[in-house]
């Protein structure tokens, strides 16, 4: 892969080149669909972190990328306000894999593992494309998907995440609206909770942000 120098000012009509191949490149991937989209289409909502709080998640606490430890919200957004472009992405899950008693974290898992491991790559390559400030953003706990079983290494002083080039925030650990910002856009998104059974939803929903530019 050739890697691309640096650019003060990247040109328009180049941007434009990019984000459509970071979004095509997100459905070659796997994604069920992905958005070019702006920033001021991201939506920063401090409810958002408090529906990690009450009720409790499960992973609340537990690893770098989940409050308390994410990053606060008046950083992200000053973060976010310094990009003009990210790319969206949305991931289908079969409702009886997300929803219903029968609906476990294992089954979750390899959906959830795709959506940031997508995120990853697209960041991953924005990056060598001279985008070095690209910042992805996935779905759902980073313990639960890569580490269930051991501690967080990245909360001791001194060491670092055991996968440090996948695991990401969640969107909405760190105050991103993920829900109203697709329904904004066009997908259907449905709420699912512990109580849903599979039949009353055709779906599930895992979304995913890389800011680019």
């Amino acid at each position: 892969m050739m890697v691309r120098k640096i650019s003060v000012q990247v040109r328009e009509d180049l941007l434009r080149k990019d984000l459509e191949k970071y979004r095509q490149r997100a459905m070659e991937l796997g994604s069920t669909d992905a958005r070019v989209i702006t920033t001021e289409d991201v939506i920063i909502d401090e409810r958002v972190v408090a529906k990690c709080a009450y009720p409790k998640c499960s992973a609340y606490g537990t690893n770098a990328n989940c409050p308390p430890y994410a990053m606060e919200i008046d950083q992200l957004r000053k973060i976010v306000d310094k990009f003009s472009y990210g790319i969206f992405i949305n991931l289908r899950v079969p409702s009886q894999d997300i929803a219903g008693e029968k609906s476990t974290k294992e089954k979750r898992r390899p959906y959830q593992k795709k959506l940031v491991e997508i995120v990853s790559k697209i960041e991953t390559e924005a990056f060598n494309d001279g985008y070095h400030l690209a910042v992805g953003f996935g779905t759902g706990s980073c313990k639960s998907i890569f580490c269930p079983d051991t501690d967080c290494v990245a909360l001791i002083p001194g060491k670092q995440c055991a996968h440090v080039y996948k695991a990401r925030s969640s969107m909405e650990a760190v105050g991103m609206d993920a829900f109203t910002m697709a329904t904004k856009v066009g997908w259907e998104i449905y709420p699912i909770g512990r109580s849903t059974s599979p039949e009353d939803v055709p779906y599930g929903s895992l979304l995913g942000l890389v800011l680019i530019y």
